[in-house]
């Protein structure tokens, strides 16, 4: 039968285009180019003909161009764009054990190394290339996505070429590429960063910046050299994934309340302190997106910077031409700022002159690596800043982790033993726990029993009383001891009231906050 004598069946709606695709063969008859291209993606072979999703159902030209490529009737639905573009991700999305399968045929296959340098912002979902090496690569990058990976590792051994994801905090094993290829992935990884791939005697950074549908995604790229070969470590910044607002973050109501009033007021330092990992550039982020109104000159000096923020002006640090915090800080107090965002106070400094802005009228937001807030004014100090400059410039301290939450598939609950509470120091409260709960581990976790993070926080705003205490001494557990006496609830027990209500486990608590408390 002649294509061009197919009639075009009258379109129909598609209330949830899920409803179809998760319960159907996930390949797909249609290039990706396509049905990106185009926005269509057929979903079910019916008899009368191919049943196809489109976010134009009335456009002749697609149906027409589709038919004669299927040489089949074909049934349009409406199907609203975000919706269709979702689809079409995860239809053309890497399937399950990919990588493993690619891993054990690559060695057979007997390819070399692409010597073609690829271009910049191509899309990891495109047709696949032929090269292996190249698949490999891809193959990675889409696991480590599709897993909410934040960090791939890519570790040399004697014997082996280990793989492993960060995911919620902690490292994964994955399926590991054989030591054959080893070379050949570093060096096809150093090519897309555009790294010198002849020098493997000294450390190199470089960037990514790839999609994934319409998803746009950076990835940051550290090798240093080890005597198997260079280590590198990929940082993935996917935009997508950035969920920014203090209502977001999982902030109590109180101490949100508190910091809001902190992040409005017109001079002052706003300090946030965490270990690497815990969240603080995306508390920081949040507290500037919502205090931007148009009305403020806010200046960022980050290193570096990860998430571009609009109608804000960033710096990155550069230490080859010597721009470090210090030297970028005092350029920026020459552009009648209202708001400074420092990406974190290192050095002496830095740290006074940030603090003689905040006492010229200038709102500065900062991060610090301490264990808690008290310690932060034991650091600064250590630094050379002197106590009474603390006390007049400092107006709170957020110090802040991220737990793991229990996977919600796989919830249960289970009675808690003696020692477990002993640990949580419940035994001698009026707190009485009958059960608590934990995940057993489920596909949807990837057998962890976790899924997703929150954030455990401890605000210390600077009363008098702490104000009278760093004048006297900065002696971390002296602060501590005041501050615990102006109500101020630690990182401990903000943990345990989340593991009570359900959102995290016992063990989650003790990891992230055991060197903070002492009970």
């Amino acid at each position: 039968m002649n294509p061009e004598a197919i009639p075009v069946h009258n379109p129909s709606t598609c209330s949830n285009i899920f409803d179809y695709v998760l319960v159907k063969n996930k390949s797909q008859i249609i290039p990706y180019s396509f049905a990106h291209q185009k926005l269509i993606l057929p979903i079910e072979q019916e008899e009368r003909g191919m049943r196809v999703a489109m976010s134009n159902p009335l456009d002749i030209d697609t149906i027409q161009e589709l038919r004669l490529y299927l040489r089949q009737p074909i049934l349009p639905i409406y199907c609203p764009q975000p919706l269709l573009e979702a689809a079409i991700e995860y239809c053309f999305s890497q399937k399950e054990g990919e990588a493993k399968r690619l891993f054990s045929d690559v060695v057979s296959s007997g390819e070399g190394l692409p010597n073609v340098l690829p271009s910049q912002d191509y899309d990891l979902l495109d047709e696949v290339n032929p090269n292996p090496i190249i698949r490999m690569v891809n193959a990675i990058l889409l696991e480590a996505i599709q897993q909410r990976a934040s960090d791939i590792h890519l570790e040399p051994g004697d014997q082996e070429f280990l793989v492993r994801y960060r995911i919620d905090g902690t490292l994964q094993k994955r399926a590991a590429p054989p030591k054959e290829v080893q070379a050949a992935i570093l060096t096809r990884i150093k090519v897309m960063a555009q790294m010198d791939i002849a020098e493997q005697r000294l450390p190199q950074d470089g960037r990514i910046k790839l999609r994934q549908g319409a998803r746009d995604i950076d990835f940051r790229i550290s090798t240093i050299p080890t005597i198997h070969g260079e280590r590198v470590v990929l940082r993935i910044l996917d935009r997508g994934n950035v969920v920014l607002g203090l209502e977001k973050i999982g902030m109590s109501r109180d101490i949100l309340t508190a910091f809001r009033k902190f992040i409005q007021m017109p001079e002052g330092i706003v300090l946030v302190t965490g270990p690497t990992g815990s969240g603080k550039t995306t508390t920081l982020y949040s507290a500037i997106t919502e205090i931007n109104t148009g009305e403020m000159n806010i200046l960022t000096i980050e290193d570096p910077v990860e998430y571009k923020l609009p109608g804000i002006s960033q710096i990155n640090v550069n230490p080859r031409i010597e721009l470090d915090f210090a030297k970028g800080l005092r350029h920026i107090l020459r552009q009648d700022p209202d708001i400074i965002m420092i990406g974190e106070i290192r050095d002496r400094e830095t740290a006074e002159i940030a603090i003689q802005a905040s006492l010229t009228g200038h709102l500065v937001l900062s991060t610090l690596h301490t264990n808690d807030t008290a310690s932060s004014l034991t650091r600064l100090s250590d630094m050379g800043v002197e106590p009474y400059l603390l006390s007049s410039s400092i107006l709170a301290v957020l110090a802040q982790r991220l737990v793991r939450c229990i996977c919600s598939q796989c919830r249960i609950e289970y009675i808690p033993s003696v020692e477990e509470l002993t640990q949580l120091g419940l035994t001698e409260t009026h707190v009485k726990v009958d059960y608590l709960w934990r995940g057993q581990g489920c596909i949807s976790c990837l057998g962890s029993g976790y899924k997703g993070r929150y954030g455990v926080y401890e605000l210390m705003p600077m009363h008098n009383k702490i104000k009278t205490q760093v004048m006297k001494s900065v002696d971390a557990e002296a602060i501590r001891f005041v501050s615990r006496g102006c109500q101020m609830t630690s990182l401990f027990e903000y943990g345990r009231q989340l593991m009570l209500s359900g959102i995290t486990t016992s063990a989650e608590v003790l990891r992230v906050t055991r060197m903070t408390e002492t009970y």
